[in-house]
C-alpha cells in the first residue's frame, strides 16, 4: 500500500508542479500587462490634457474638431458639458484604473484601495454618463452604428461600476474583483480606440477608414475596442480561480503576453507620431 502511495504521489508531483508554473506566468503576465497598460495610458492622459484641457483653458474650443469633427458646438451646452465630463473622468480613470489592480497596494493600504476606488467609480459613472448624454443630445459623427456602439460601451461600462460597488458593499470580494477587473476593460477602452486607430494607420496607412467614420474599418471598431477587452477579462477571470485547469491557464498567458508586446510597439509608434509631438508642444507653451 505504502508502494502504490508513493508511485501515486510520484505521478501527481510533475502536474502540481505544472500547475504551480502556470499559476506563476498568469500572475506576472497579468502584473506586466498592467504595469504596460499604465505607462502607455499615462502618455495617453497628457496626450488629452495637451490637447483637450489646453484648448479649454486658451478659450479655443474649436480645435476639439481638428480630431473629431462636430465634437464641440458653441450653442450646444448640454452636449458640451457631457463630452467635457466624459474627456476629465476618462483621464482620471486612465490613471487610477491600475494602481486598484495592485494585490499589495490592497492589502497594506485598504483605506488608499477604498479611496481610490471611490473616486475611480464615480469617475467611471461620470465618464460613462457624460458619454451617453452626448449621444443623446446629439448623437456620434459616425451615425446609428457608432451611437449604438458607444452607447452600449457607456451602459456598460455603468453597470459595471454599480456592480463592483454593490459587490464590495457586500463583502462578496471574489464577485467584487471579477466585475473591478471587468470595469478596468471597459475602463481603457477610450484609450485601445486611439491604440487600435494608430496602429492600423501605421500598418495599412488607413485602409477602410471613413472621412466620416462610417468605412467598414470604422463598424468594426464601433464595438471593436471595448468587447475583445471584456473577452480577454472573462478568461483571465476564468483561468485565474484555483480549479481552473493549466491549458487554459498558459493560453491566458500567452494572450496576455501577445496584448503586452502590441501595446508597447504600438505605444512607442503612436507617441512618436502623434501624442508625442503635441505633449513636447504643450510643455514648451508654459
Amino acid at each position: 500500500m505504502s508502494r502504490a502511495f508513493h508511485d501515486s504521489t510520484h505521478d501527481l508531483l510533475p502536474e502540481s508542479k505544472k500547475s504551480q508554473v502556470s499559476s506563476v506566468v498568469l500572475q506576472w503576465s497579468g502584473i506586466t500587462l498592467a504595469a504596460v497598460v499604465w505607462l502607455s495610458a499615462a502618455l495617453f492622459g497628457m496626450y488629452i490634457l495637451a490637447f483637450y484641457a489646453s484648448a479649454y483653458y486658451q478659450g479655443d474650443m474649436t480645435r476639439w474638431n481638428h480630431i473629431l469633427p462636430n465634437l464641440y458646438q458653441e450653442n450646444s451646452v448640454a452636449a458640451n458639458t457631457g463630452i467635457g465630463f466624459h474627456f476629465a473622468a476618462g483621464g482620471i480613470i486612465l490613471l487610477l484604473g491600475s494602481i486598484q489592480l495592485i494585490d499589495k497596494v490592497r492589502v497594506k493600504f485598504p483605506y488608499l484601495h477604498r479611496w481610490i476606488g471611490i473616486v475611480y467609480l464615480l469617475s467611471s459613472l461620470l465618464a460613462a454618463t457624460g458619454g451617453l448624454i452626448f449621444i443623446l443630445m446629439r448623437g456620434t459623427v459616425g451615425g446609428l452604428m457608432m451611437d449604438i456602439g458607444f452607447a452600449l460601451y457607456g451602459l456598460l461600462m455603468g453597470v459595471a461600476a454599480i456592480q463592483t460597488y454593490r459587490f464590495a458593499r457586500k463583502g462578496r470580494f471574489v464577485n467584487h474583483r471579477a466585475w473591478a477587473l471587468r470595469l478596468y476593460a471597459l475602463a481603457i477602452g477610450s484609450w485601445i480606440y486611439r491604440m487600435d486607430y494608430g496602429f492600423w494607420t501605421i500598418l495599412t496607412g488607413g485602409f477602410g477608414r471613413g472621412a466620416d467614420f462610417t468605412g467598414p474599418f470604422d463598424q468594426i471598431m464601433n464595438f471593436f475596442f471595448y468587447v475583445p477587452n471584456l473577452l480577454v477579462a472573462e478568461l483571465f477571470i476564468r483561468a485565474n480561480r484555483f480549479n481552473s485547469n493549466v491549458f487554459l491557464r498558459w493560453i491566458a498567458s500567452l494572450l496576455l503576453i501577445l496584448a503586452i508586446g502590441i501595446i508597447l510597439l504600438g505605444t512607442f509608434h503612436i507617441t512618436l507620431r502623434s501624442w508625442g509631438p503635441i505633449i513636447i508642444d504643450w510643455f514648451s507653451l508654459k
